[in-house]
């Protein structure tokens, strides 16, 4: 059985974790193929979005924990290394990505599962989506880089909360706290991923990329440099084909046609 299925149509990647029997926990060689498939995404001007969801009833029930512990001695840095070379390459590669990325969260999203749905540009969620900090009741520090995305989406106390409790949030709850952009039947998940995709493949991709790379950033850095980073993404941008395409359609007064270039 192939663990990740993906297809480009459309112009929209389509990427499906398919561990189905596990709830799609991930293991190293899948994450390894989804890296290099956002890496994909990024150079490939026939890709113009994302859609990364799981097979059968689970999101992501995180990483594959089997045989995690192993039976050699471990020595310093073995830890940091792993999830540096890990966990937190997977989360880097969706903020990364040079293309909106839409997360079709349809079942239990948790522990790394959670943070590899946050990290995507938009989330839309199943009523039946389930988000767990889960690692509070292992014993674990949370990994994926999600003491870095969740404070910038709720704030440190609700981030706390989460992670300290690690109760399951409901996508209901996920929606109203601001982790979720919109909340949809079970039945039509599929279909209104497939909606937000093929809006933004008909859009100005390097526009696009430019905004995200921007918004991304901003909350880390000071006005001076967000400001001198707008002027280099808005300079770089008037270059492309679709940003004249824009003014010249305004001018025109009719609808852009965007090529993606």
């Amino acid at each position: 059985m192939t663990e990740l299925l993906h297809r480009v149509d459309a112009q929209v990647m389509h990427l499906t974790l398919n561990r189905p029997e596990s709830l799609n926990a991930i293991t190293p060689d899948q994450r390894e193929l989804l890296i290099r498939l956002l890496g994909d995404a990024s150079a490939d001007p026939e890709v113009r979005a994302v859609v990364l969801t799981g097979a059968g009833r689970g999101f992501c029930a995180g990483a594959d924990l089997r045989g995690a512990s192993g039976s050699g001695e471990r020595v310093a840095g073995d830890v940091a290394r792993m999830l540096r070379l890990g966990a937190q390459r997977l989360t880097a590669a969706v903020l990364d990505c040079e293309k909106p990325v839409i997360a079709a969260v349809n079942g239990t999203a948790a522990g790394l599962g959670a943070h590899l749905a946050l990290a995507c540009d938009l989330v839309l969620a199943a009523e039946s989506a389930r988000f767990i900090e889960v690692f509070a009741r292992r014993a674990l520090v949370p990994d994926g880089g999600g003491a870095y995305l969740l404070p910038r989406l709720i704030g440190p106390q609700r981030a706390k909360e989460l992670m300290f409790f690690g109760d399951a949030l409901s996508a209901t709850d996920a929606e109203r706290l601001g982790l979720v952009n919109r909340v949809v039947p079970d039945e039509e998940l599929a279909k209104t991923a497939h909606e937000w995709a093929a809006r933004l493949a008909s859009g100005p991709t390097r526009a696009l990329a430019l905004t995200k790379q921007l918004v991304n950033a901003s909350l880390d850095t000071d006005r001076a440099t967000a400001f001198a980073a707008e002027a280099a993404a808005q300079e770089i941008n008037m270059t492309t084909t679709d940003a004249q395409e824009g003014v010249r359609s305004f001018v025109e007064r009719r609808s852009a046609e965007f090529k993606g270039r």
